[in-house]
């Protein structure tokens, strides 16, 4: 471990440029605060809190920010929306989802991060008068908003795909899975036989126009397969299973398989590999279980946070056999169900109570 930081209570962790980690934490019923972190000490350089007033089951942050050249976009517990200029350490300006939009505060707080696109940073409210909508970079304001969706707001991030020639935003909500030009917020597509009535983790583009899905609550996974046909595109399930129910962390593609943490609320497969035809090759069951700990890949070796011990695992991708190659202890308590992030060997997790930095490389 090279250094421990205290934070407040939640899952957001940071996103890291130049040396430097952003973090949106949060003060519970009051504040969401941006602090600034150096990589290298876990000293905090500056910090900005806003009022955010409220309470919410699971208190605490939820979103990891987006940084880009000298800004940082975030989306916060009740719906702010704001851009900071780096070297100022202050907004630069700030929008409210639950202002600008037709959309109520969800049950568990607004919990996806911004997507940025060209010069747009692209958010998705789910709202009665806007699925998706992109702002300017520059000065906040409305680029475009596409047409409702199909489905309520839940707690999944929007992410990019290149599919027919066309850049899309792809969004999971209550009711499927739907396609938006990234360029001026048409909605292109969309397929409802995946639903979930809480989608949590993001829908992953496999390329080739396919994208996998999977949820928790017996939603299972599926796969995807968005094809163009003149100038209308068509999405088709190519399989769905209930033999993974990964309700919160998304996904990782690794040559040719997908290696995730498959846990439901209600049914425990631990960590797992399948093919991208749906065939389970291995799961590694309740022992270990790994709770809905983080998962990361790198250098050809996956990080695994056992969010049953507290131990960040090692496991090799293979899908002949599930295979630790080591672990070791530095975290505590429950909950510990944040993403991982990692820059220049250094790998940032995080618990209820302090954000750690372990130095994973190779010597």
């Amino acid at each position: 471990m090279v250094w421990s930081l205290p934070v407040g209570p939640g899952f957001a962790v940071p996103a890291i440029q130049d040396g430097k980690a952003y973090l949106l934490d949060r003060k519970p019923g009051e504040q969401d605060i941006l602090r600034c972190i150096e990589l290298e000490s876990g000293k905090e350089a500056w910090r900005y809190a806003y009022d955010a007033p409220g309470n919410i089951d699971y208190a605490g942050s939820r979103t990891q920010p987006a940084v880009t050249g000298d800004s940082v976009f975030t989306v916060g517990t009740f719906g702010h929306v704001h851009r900071f200029r780096k070297n100022a350490q202050k907004p630069v300006w700030q929008r409210k989802l639950t202002e600008d939009f037709k959309v109520g505060q969800p049950g568990w707080a607004f919990s996806q991060s911004p997507l940025l696109y060209k010069d747009l940073v692209v958010v998705a409210p789910v709202a009665k008068d806007a699925g998706v909508v992109a702002y300017r970079q520059g000065d906040g304001e409305i680029a475009w908003r596409s047409d409702p969706l199909e489905g309520g707001l839940g707690y999944s991030s929007p992410v990019l795909a290149t599919i027919g020639g066309v850049d899309q935003v792809v969004v999971a909500t209550t009711a499927g899975l739907s396609g938006v030009d990234a360029g001026d917020g048409t909605i292109l597509w969309h397929n409802g036989d995946w639903k979930c009535r809480i989608p949590i983790s993001s829908p992953l583009p496999i390329g080739d126009g396919r994208i996998f899905i999977t949820g928790g609550y017996g939603a299972g996974a599926a796969m995807i397969d968005i094809h163009k046909h003149g100038k209308s595109f068509h999405a088709e399930t190519v399989f769905k299973t209930d033999k993974c129910q990964g309700q919160i962390q998304p996904p990782i593609l690794y040559k040719g398989h997908l290696y995730l943490n498959g846990n439901d609320k209600g049914k425990k497969i631990g960590f797992m590999c399948m093919d991208l035809d749906g065939n389970v090759k291995w799961q590694s069951g309740r022992s270990p279980g790994f709770d809905w700990g983080g998962t990361l890949l790198a250098d050809d070796m996956l990080y695994v946070v056992d969010g049953n011990a507290g131990d960040l695992c090692m496991v090799r991708p293979d899908p002949a056999a599930f295979t630790e190659a080591g672990r070791a202890h530095f975290l505590e308590g429950g909950q510990i169900w944040g993403y991982i992030t990692l820059a220049d060997g250094k790998l940032l997790m995080r618990d209820q109570s302090k954000l750690v930095c372990v130095d994973v490389k190779n010597p």
